[in-house]
Protein backbone atom coordinates (compact mmCIF):
# COMPACT_ATOMS: atom_id res chain seq x y z
CA UNK A 1 0.00 0.00 0.00
CA UNK A 2 1.71 2.95 -1.21
CA UNK A 3 -0.87 5.88 0.33
CA UNK A 4 -1.42 7.33 3.52
CA UNK A 5 -5.09 8.54 4.61
CA UNK A 6 -6.07 10.98 7.01
CA UNK A 7 -6.95 9.10 9.67
CA UNK A 8 -5.78 9.09 12.89
CA UNK A 9 -3.33 6.77 12.70
CA UNK A 10 -1.97 7.23 9.18
CA UNK A 11 -1.20 10.68 10.58
CA UNK A 12 0.61 9.41 13.60
CA UNK A 13 2.82 7.46 10.84
CA UNK A 14 3.11 10.48 8.80
CA UNK A 15 4.58 12.25 11.83
CA UNK A 16 7.31 9.97 12.76
CA UNK A 17 8.16 9.45 9.14
CA UNK A 18 9.07 12.84 9.03
CA UNK A 19 10.67 13.15 12.18
CA UNK A 20 12.70 9.88 11.13
CA UNK A 21 13.68 11.54 7.81
CA UNK A 22 14.66 15.10 9.39
CA UNK A 23 17.29 13.44 11.70
CA UNK A 24 18.60 11.26 8.98
CA UNK A 25 19.31 14.15 6.22
CA UNK A 26 20.45 16.35 9.16
CA UNK A 27 23.34 13.89 10.32
CA UNK A 28 24.32 13.11 7.00
CA UNK A 29 24.57 16.53 5.21
CA UNK A 30 25.74 18.42 8.18
CA UNK A 31 29.41 19.16 8.31
CA UNK A 32 29.01 21.43 11.33
CA UNK A 33 28.21 17.77 13.44
CA UNK A 34 31.18 16.78 11.66
CA UNK A 35 33.47 19.53 12.83
CA UNK A 36 31.46 20.74 16.08
CA UNK A 37 30.78 19.15 19.35
CA UNK A 38 27.29 18.74 18.85
CA UNK A 39 24.75 19.36 21.87
CA UNK A 40 21.50 18.20 21.78
CA UNK A 41 20.46 17.87 25.54
CA UNK A 42 17.78 20.29 25.51
CA UNK A 43 19.54 23.53 27.40
CA UNK A 44 19.48 26.83 25.81
CA UNK A 45 22.53 27.68 27.78
CA UNK A 46 25.87 26.13 27.80
CA UNK A 47 28.85 27.42 29.96
CA UNK A 48 32.41 26.52 29.64
CA UNK A 49 34.06 28.46 32.22
CA UNK A 50 37.68 29.02 32.11
CA UNK A 51 40.86 30.14 33.86
CA UNK A 52 44.02 31.66 33.05
CA UNK A 53 47.17 29.91 32.05
CA UNK A 54 49.86 30.49 34.32
CA UNK A 55 53.75 30.08 33.54
CA UNK A 56 55.75 27.83 35.58
CA UNK A 57 59.39 29.10 36.49
CA UNK A 58 62.39 26.82 36.40
CA UNK A 59 64.90 27.69 39.17
CA UNK A 60 67.76 25.81 40.69
CA UNK A 61 66.46 23.56 43.77
CA UNK A 62 65.98 25.99 46.78
CA UNK A 63 62.49 24.45 47.91
CA UNK A 64 60.82 27.68 47.23
CA UNK A 65 58.37 29.02 44.94
CA UNK A 66 56.01 32.00 44.17
CA UNK A 67 51.92 31.94 44.32
CA UNK A 68 49.90 34.23 41.66
CA UNK A 69 46.32 34.86 41.54
CA UNK A 70 44.02 32.85 39.13
CA UNK A 71 40.82 34.37 37.33
CA UNK A 72 38.00 32.56 36.24
CA UNK A 73 36.37 33.66 33.50
CA UNK A 74 32.86 32.64 32.32
CA UNK A 75 32.25 31.51 28.75
CA UNK A 76 28.80 30.47 27.56
CA UNK A 77 26.37 29.57 24.40
CA UNK A 78 23.01 30.97 24.64
CA UNK A 79 20.81 29.82 21.77
CA UNK A 80 19.38 33.19 20.54
CA UNK A 81 18.21 31.93 17.04
CA UNK A 82 15.67 29.75 15.13
CA UNK A 83 15.70 27.87 11.80
CA UNK A 84 12.57 27.10 9.93
CA UNK A 85 10.76 25.84 6.54
CA UNK A 86 7.09 25.28 6.34
CA UNK A 87 4.97 25.28 3.49
CA UNK A 88 0.88 25.16 2.54
CA UNK A 89 -0.61 21.60 0.90
CA UNK A 90 -4.05 22.12 -0.27
CA UNK A 91 -6.15 19.58 -0.05
CA UNK A 92 -6.72 19.45 -4.17
CA UNK A 93 -2.47 18.87 -4.29
CA UNK A 94 -3.26 15.30 -2.52
CA UNK A 95 0.44 15.71 -1.51
CA UNK A 96 -0.31 14.10 2.03
CA UNK A 97 -2.08 11.76 0.37
CA UNK A 98 0.28 9.60 -1.52
CA UNK A 99 3.81 8.38 0.43
CA UNK A 100 5.53 9.33 -2.90
CA UNK A 101 4.99 12.73 -2.74
CA UNK A 102 4.58 13.31 0.33
CA UNK A 103 8.06 11.89 1.09
CA UNK A 104 9.85 14.39 -1.32
CA UNK A 105 8.23 17.04 -0.12
CA UNK A 106 9.75 16.02 3.28
CA UNK A 107 13.26 15.51 1.77
CA UNK A 108 13.06 18.83 0.41
CA UNK A 109 12.33 20.82 3.86
CA UNK A 110 14.89 18.55 5.39
CA UNK A 111 17.44 19.79 3.16
CA UNK A 112 16.27 22.92 3.27
CA UNK A 113 16.87 23.11 7.24
CA UNK A 114 20.25 21.35 6.68
CA UNK A 115 21.40 23.96 4.02
CA UNK A 116 20.41 26.98 6.32
CA UNK A 117 21.95 25.24 9.69
CA UNK A 118 25.40 24.62 7.92
CA UNK A 119 25.34 27.86 6.04
CA UNK A 120 24.58 29.54 10.13
CA UNK A 121 27.52 27.27 12.09
CA UNK A 122 30.28 27.54 9.36
CA UNK A 123 29.85 31.35 8.88
CA UNK A 124 29.56 32.10 12.36
CA UNK A 125 32.58 29.85 13.35
CA UNK A 126 34.87 31.73 10.65
CA UNK A 127 33.59 35.00 11.86
CA UNK A 128 34.49 34.23 15.86
CA UNK A 129 37.96 32.48 14.67
CA UNK A 130 41.21 34.58 15.34
CA UNK A 131 43.37 32.52 13.36
CA UNK A 132 44.60 34.44 9.26
CA UNK A 133 45.99 33.40 6.56
CA UNK A 134 46.33 34.39 3.34
CA UNK A 135 46.32 32.27 0.54
CA UNK A 136 49.29 32.86 -2.49
CA UNK A 137 47.70 34.40 -5.68
CA UNK A 138 45.22 32.40 -7.31
CA UNK A 139 44.11 30.52 -4.27
CA UNK A 140 42.58 27.29 -3.84
CA UNK A 141 42.73 26.70 -7.98
CA UNK A 142 45.79 26.96 -8.86
CA UNK A 143 47.00 23.77 -8.45
CA UNK A 144 50.58 24.08 -7.30
CA UNK A 145 49.26 26.28 -4.34
CA UNK A 146 47.74 23.53 -2.30
CA UNK A 147 50.21 21.70 -1.12
CA UNK A 148 51.97 24.98 0.20
CA UNK A 149 48.58 26.42 1.68
CA UNK A 150 47.69 23.16 2.99
CA UNK A 151 51.23 22.96 4.60
CA UNK A 152 50.86 26.23 6.17
CA UNK A 153 48.20 25.89 7.41
CA UNK A 154 48.82 23.06 9.16
CA UNK A 155 51.82 25.19 11.02
CA UNK A 156 49.26 27.73 12.57
CA UNK A 157 47.85 24.93 14.27
CA UNK A 158 50.21 22.22 15.20
CA UNK A 159 52.48 22.38 18.85
CA UNK A 160 48.53 22.06 20.55
CA UNK A 161 47.55 19.59 22.10
CA UNK A 162 44.08 19.47 20.68
CA UNK A 163 45.22 19.26 17.29
CA UNK A 164 45.15 15.65 17.84
CA UNK A 165 41.52 15.77 17.69
CA UNK A 166 41.74 15.75 14.04
CA UNK A 167 42.26 18.91 11.31
CA UNK A 168 39.71 19.95 8.88
CA UNK A 169 39.37 22.36 5.77
CA UNK A 170 35.64 23.27 4.33
CA UNK A 171 36.33 24.85 0.68
CA UNK A 172 33.75 25.51 -1.91
CA UNK A 173 32.86 23.56 -5.15
CA UNK A 174 34.79 26.07 -7.46
CA UNK A 175 38.14 25.25 -5.49
CA UNK A 176 37.59 21.60 -6.08
CA UNK A 177 39.81 22.01 -9.29
CA UNK A 178 42.90 22.79 -8.09
CA UNK A 179 42.73 20.14 -5.35
CA UNK A 180 41.45 17.26 -8.12
CA UNK A 181 44.90 18.55 -10.37
CA UNK A 182 47.23 18.78 -7.24
CA UNK A 183 46.69 15.13 -6.40
CA UNK A 184 46.78 13.91 -9.56
CA UNK A 185 50.20 14.95 -10.19
CA UNK A 186 51.35 13.98 -6.38
CA UNK A 187 52.87 10.92 -5.47
CA UNK A 188 52.37 7.33 -7.24
CA UNK A 189 49.78 5.80 -5.09
CA UNK A 190 48.04 9.26 -3.96
CA UNK A 191 47.76 10.53 -7.83
CA UNK A 192 46.60 6.71 -8.50
CA UNK A 193 43.47 7.12 -6.33
CA UNK A 194 42.79 10.47 -7.38
CA UNK A 195 42.69 9.61 -10.81
CA UNK A 196 40.54 6.35 -10.16
CA UNK A 197 38.45 7.95 -7.96
CA UNK A 198 38.13 11.57 -8.74
CA UNK A 199 38.27 14.01 -5.28
CA UNK A 200 40.35 13.15 -2.25
CA UNK A 201 37.93 13.75 1.25
CA UNK A 202 41.62 13.84 2.92
CA UNK A 203 44.62 15.69 1.55
CA UNK A 204 48.06 15.75 4.18
CA UNK A 205 46.35 14.61 7.29
CA UNK A 206 43.64 17.13 6.81
CA UNK A 207 39.49 16.48 6.01
CA UNK A 208 38.17 18.23 3.23
CA UNK A 209 34.73 19.38 2.89
CA UNK A 210 33.19 20.77 0.15
CA UNK A 211 29.82 23.32 0.69
CA UNK A 212 28.27 25.16 -2.50
CA UNK A 213 29.14 28.25 -3.81
CA UNK A 214 28.15 31.14 -2.17
CA UNK A 215 27.98 29.11 1.16
CA UNK A 216 30.58 31.45 2.96
CA UNK A 217 29.28 35.40 1.89
CA UNK A 218 28.39 38.42 3.56
CA UNK A 219 25.13 37.42 5.06
CA UNK A 220 21.36 38.38 4.78
CA UNK A 221 18.98 39.15 7.67
CA UNK A 222 17.49 35.86 6.70
CA UNK A 223 20.21 34.51 7.34
CA UNK A 224 22.04 35.30 10.23
CA UNK A 225 19.66 35.84 12.70
CA UNK A 226 20.91 37.53 15.78
CA UNK A 227 24.38 36.88 14.52
CA UNK A 228 26.64 38.91 11.79
CA UNK A 229 29.37 37.78 8.96
CA UNK A 230 31.05 39.23 6.24
CA UNK A 231 33.02 36.45 4.60
CA UNK A 232 32.79 36.26 0.90
CA UNK A 233 36.12 35.40 -0.70
CA UNK A 234 36.76 33.40 2.52
CA UNK A 235 37.30 29.51 3.54
CA UNK A 236 37.28 27.82 6.69
CA UNK A 237 40.11 25.93 8.41
CA UNK A 238 40.40 24.32 11.98
CA UNK A 239 40.81 21.80 14.52
CA UNK A 240 37.82 19.85 15.07
CA UNK A 241 35.78 19.74 18.24
CA UNK A 242 37.42 23.05 19.71
CA UNK A 243 33.29 24.22 19.39
CA UNK A 244 29.79 23.58 20.19
CA UNK A 245 27.03 23.40 18.24
CA UNK A 246 23.79 23.57 20.03
CA UNK A 247 20.32 22.18 18.35
CA UNK A 248 18.28 21.74 21.36
CA UNK A 249 15.43 19.83 21.12
CA UNK A 250 16.34 18.58 17.81
CA UNK A 251 14.19 19.80 14.58
CA UNK A 252 10.59 19.42 14.89
CA UNK A 253 7.13 19.07 12.88
CA UNK A 254 4.26 20.04 12.90
CA UNK A 255 0.74 20.19 10.56
CA UNK A 256 -1.69 22.19 10.95
CA UNK A 257 -4.92 23.59 9.59
CA UNK A 258 -5.43 27.01 8.20
CA UNK A 259 -8.48 29.17 8.24
CA UNK A 260 -10.25 29.75 4.61
CA UNK A 261 -7.62 27.24 3.40
CA UNK A 262 -8.29 23.32 2.58
CA UNK A 263 -5.28 21.10 3.23
CA UNK A 264 -2.84 21.13 5.78
CA UNK A 265 0.42 23.74 6.79
CA UNK A 266 3.81 21.80 7.25
CA UNK A 267 6.32 23.26 9.32
CA UNK A 268 9.25 22.32 10.31
CA UNK A 269 11.60 24.35 12.96
CA UNK A 270 14.83 24.20 15.94
CA UNK A 271 16.74 26.33 17.76
CA UNK A 272 20.28 26.66 17.00
CA UNK A 273 23.05 28.00 18.23
CA UNK A 274 27.08 27.66 17.77
CA UNK A 275 30.00 29.27 19.88
CA UNK A 276 33.72 29.20 19.23
CA UNK A 277 35.11 28.86 22.95
CA UNK A 278 37.54 31.49 23.51
CA UNK A 279 40.47 29.74 24.87
CA UNK A 280 40.04 28.23 21.64
CA UNK A 281 39.46 30.71 18.88
CA UNK A 282 43.14 30.55 17.85
CA UNK A 283 42.86 26.63 16.28
CA UNK A 284 40.18 28.32 13.69
CA UNK A 285 41.38 29.91 11.22
CA UNK A 286 39.88 32.66 8.24
CA UNK A 287 41.42 31.57 5.12
CA UNK A 288 41.03 34.56 2.90
CA UNK A 289 41.62 33.90 -1.41
CA UNK A 290 44.07 36.14 -2.76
Amino acid sequence: MNTIGTGTYSDVWRKKYYASKMQTVLRNALIAEKICEVDRSGSYYITNPYINQGTAKVSAIDGSYSISAWTTTEDSLTVADEVTKGAHVYDFEKSLAHFDLFSARADEQAYAVAVAIDKYVLNNLLEAGTGTYTTPAGGFTTASNIPVIVANLISKVMGYADAYKGLYLVIENTDVPGFIQSGASSGFNFADMVLNNGFMTNYMGVEIYVVRSGTFNNGSAAEMGSTTWTNSGMRLFGVKGVSTYANPGGIKYEEKGVTLKTGQEIVNFGYVGVKLWTQKATLTVEVTLA
